[in-house]
């Protein structure tokens, strides 16, 4: 059976998508833009057109965006989902059923990534049951019930032999590529959606997964689903599936309408399909200027080069019979429904409340934490070596000057460098996750504070005060400090208040930058500066005045400065046998060894750690939600 006729096949197939039932969704006059840099640095940004007056009609079975690379079928895609800047949006609307698409709106559908983003560590059924756990309201539905929807997914999408396998990261192998779209598919369909929406779903797959994962969303685009998607270059097994295929060249649309009648259509304005040549091939071709069109009689007499129109394929499609259904389905549409008025603030709407979302969330970090010790066994490991090199180096620090200033006031160095670029790992936290939050965000899973809190209390805390107290531990008395429970306890929250400044830091480049490379630069520039003012390597008195503020913004300074009182006050050293009281050591480095003097350096580590902490919070709010 050749083309031609499977394609006959399939229109009389396609009349039976009309039949099922699900919702539809209008697109009317999109214009969509976004901004770019100017042609110079002199330039302001300018806005750059994505979409030109786009629309079309999505109806229940699969609907398909089509287009060569930069034609705007993601930006399309995005648009109708809710998932845009909603300032890139400057006229048009869309509706389903006859409402206005808002950012609420993902609660009633689902989006599926193009990348997957998936928590490697936890295994398929884990994953959904996250899902269940904060998408299905825990005032409808009871635990039993959200497992048992998990369990439905899990047969539905055919996971059953690897539903208790991990989905897989860098140090651990897991399912395959497959396995993983299917269950990310399934991360959507917890929540029952009638909509589902996909952005490129064959990315990366071989050309049997695809066609598994199309054969997938054929069904359930059988079972009362409205499936639209973006795809590239599909095979010809993949496109018999399509119900409703929406062509996109330059921004503008060039075709929509049925799937199977493509084909005739760009055959009827001259452009002709060679037997055996796979259609979607044939359309980016055409659409690239690869195809040649002919002269036929037949062929739509339009004279587009007196036409200011930049896109002769588009200046045909508003010229056919096909646009003008097209405007006359949507008319209808208008006549028949009554627009529903929301509110204009884009205010995200949950499923679950706040504290059940933070216990959720914490739950997930702490299971990933456990299941991926690299970075926390490497950590306990390096304060482990660290407390005991330092040890090793100042054993049993003497009372004899001039070993006892040196070697105490070299040790203290020694360990805030230790806690502030020990912490260098901790850039990478926001910036591993970052699609994997923006996407449970943007779908409404959590709120960004609960994914923020989860990481202070399951990753921040765990992570660096109980290594910080081993260290502590180790470190003190290997090097003979003060032999008194006072001053082993301060000695140990400086080290950790100098930690959690570090870290706290850490994360708020994590939240600002989305590349590991570019973080690594911002971290280790601020924390050089902060050494240099800190007090040990330049003398602070004789510094100039326009350079001596930074000191007030070094955790370097303050770290050293509170263990130096707390080690030094009152101590008495001996040179040749003629004491030497440590006060007037401290005294001549411009050190308040006053009680008061002690803790204004601990309250600045605290007030470092929050100011900081704040701002990576506040970072993470900024981030776009959309692309």
């Amino acid at each position: 059976m050749n083309i031609n006729m499977d394609l006959e096949l399939q229109r009389s197939e396609q009349t039976s998508y009309l039949n099922i039932s699900g919702p539809t969704l209008t697109f009317q006059n999109v214009q969509y833009v976004v901004s770019v840099k100017g042609k110079s640095l002199l330039h302001k940004k300018e806005e750059k057109a994505i979409l030109h007056d786009v629309s079309g009609i999505m109806k229940p079975g699969m609907n398909a965006i089509l287009g060569p690379t930069g034609s705007g079928k993601t930006s399309l895609l995005d648009v109708i989902a809710g998932r845009n800047n909603p300032d890139g949006l400057k006229n048009g609307q869309v509706l389903v059923d006859g409402e206005l698409v808002t950012s609420s709106f993902c609660l009633r559908s689902a989006y599926v990534v193009q990348q997957d983003a998936l928590m490697g560590t936890l295994t398929v059924r884990e994953n959904l049951q996250f899902s269940a756990s904060l998408r299905l309201s825990s005032q409808q539905y009871s635990s039993e019930e959200k497992q048992m929807q998990v369990n439905s997914v899990v047969r539905e999408l055919g996971l059953q032999d690897c539903a208790d396998t991990k989905i897989g990261t860098d140090f651990i192998r897991g399912v395959s590529g497959g396995e993983r779209k299917r269950c990310s598919i399934g991360m959507e369909l917890i929540i029952s959606p009638s909509l589902l929406f996909l952005d490129e779903p064959t990315t990366g797959l071989d050309a049997n997964t695809a066609n598994s994962i199309m054969h997938l969303l054929y069904t359930l685009s059988r079972n009362g689903r409205t499936v639209i998607f973006s795809i590239h270059q599909p095979r010809y097994s993949i496109f018999r599936l399509f119900d409703n295929l929406v062509l996109l060249n330059k921004g503008e649309v060039v075709y929509a309408g049925p799937a199977g009648e493509a084909t005739s259509y760009f055959e009827g304005i001259g452009f002709k399909c060679e037997a055996f040549n796979n259609p979607p091939d044939f359309f980016l071709d055409v659409m690239s200027g690869e195809v040649s069109q002919s002269n036929s009689d037949h062929v739509l007499c339009l004279d587009v080069d007196n036409t200011s129109d930049k896109n002769p394929l588009a200046f045909y499609y508003r010229r056919s019979h096909y646009y003008d259904q097209l405007e006359e389905e949507l008319k209808q549409l208008a006549g028949t429904t009554k627009v529903t008025e929301v509110a204009t603030a884009r205010k995200m709407s949950y499923a679950t409340s706040f504290v059940h979302q933070l216990c959720v969330v914490c739950q997930r970090t702490v299971l990933n934490i456990l299941r991926n010790p690299q970075t926390s066994v490497a950590q306990l490991f390096l304060c482990i070596f660290f407390a005991v090199l330092v040890g090793l180096i100042y054993y049993q620090i003497p009372d004899t000057l001039p070993e006892a200033l040196q070697n105490r006031v070299g040790a203290f160095f020694f360990l805030v460098i230790n806690q502030v670029f020990g912490n260098l790992s901790a850039v990478e936290l926001f910036i591993n996750e970052r699609v994997l939050f923006i996407h449970e965000n943007s779908s409404g899973y959590y709120r960004t504070s609960v994914y923020f809190l989860s990481k202070v209390f399951a990753d921040l805390i765990p992570n660096r005060i109980i290594p910080m107290m081993v260290f502590s531990g180790i470190s003190y008395f290997m090097m003979g400090l003060k032999a008194n429970a006072e001053s082993f306890f301060l000695y140990a929250i400086t080290l950790s208040l100098t930690s959690l400044a570090a870290v706290s830091m850490a994360f708020l480049v994590s939240a600002s930058v989305s590349t590991f490379s570019l973080a690594n630069v911002l971290i280790a520039l601020p924390y050089v500066f902060m050494m240099v003012f800190g007090g040990f390597l330049v003398n602070l008195n004789a510094m100039l005045d326009w350079l001596s503020w930074i000191k007030w913004i070094s955790i370097f300074r303050y770290g050293m400065n509170a263990l130096t009182v707390i080690e030094l006050k009152d101590q008495i050293f001996y040179s040749n046998g003629s004491p030497f009281p440590a006060n007037e050591y401290m005294k001549e480095q411009g050190i308040d060894y006053s009680t008061w003097g002690l803790w204004q350096n601990e309250v600045a580590l605290l007030a470092m750690m929050i100011i900081f902490l704040f701002m990576a919070y506040i970072q993470l709010r900024r981030i776009k939600k959309w692309k």
